[in-house]
């Protein structure tokens, strides 16, 4: 018999439509927990993140989001908060990563069993790393 979880993050991800991507997600929780040391908490209702992080804009806007997260969509699994100074292209191990998309701060994944985890498992850590040691209060 199965029991309902009470938990926010695992009815989201238990709730994704698309069999493999919902696999996806699950691994992928448990990679963020596993590499950041954090506890997984839903964000708005689609994402799935890890950490607090306040923000404050030179414009004087502020606000709290996660350190690093995903939401898994239908076309690709959108990554959040890998790249710290927003400049992704900067960052070596997306060489060794796998296929991929870039936006403004985001990776996109369309399948994680084209990609290199350990790469990904990598950039998480190092994430997480970047975001407890420049932001007090972090994590």
């Amino acid at each position: 018999m199965s029991e309902t979880s009470t938990d926010p993050v695992t009815e989201f991800v238990e709730s994704v439509a698309d069999e493999r991507r919902r696999a996806e997600a699950r691994e992928l929780r448990d990679m963020l927990e596993r590499s950041s040391g954090l506890p997984a908490r839903l964000w708005n209702g689609g994402i799935v993140g890890v950490g607090d992080l306040h923000y404050r804009y030179a414009s004087g806007r502020e606000g709290d989001t996660f350190v690093v997260g995903f939401a898994p969509r239908a076309a690709a699994i959108t990554l959040y908060g890998l790249f710290p100074s927003y400049r992704p292209e900067e960052e070596p191990l997306l060489e060794e990563l796998g296929p991929h998309r870039l936006g403004k701060g985001c990776l996109y994944v369309t399948r994680l069993d084209r990609i290199d985890r350990g790469v990904l498992e990598r950039l998480v850590a190092k994430a997480a790393k970047h975001a407890a040691e420049s932001t007090p209060g972090s994590g």
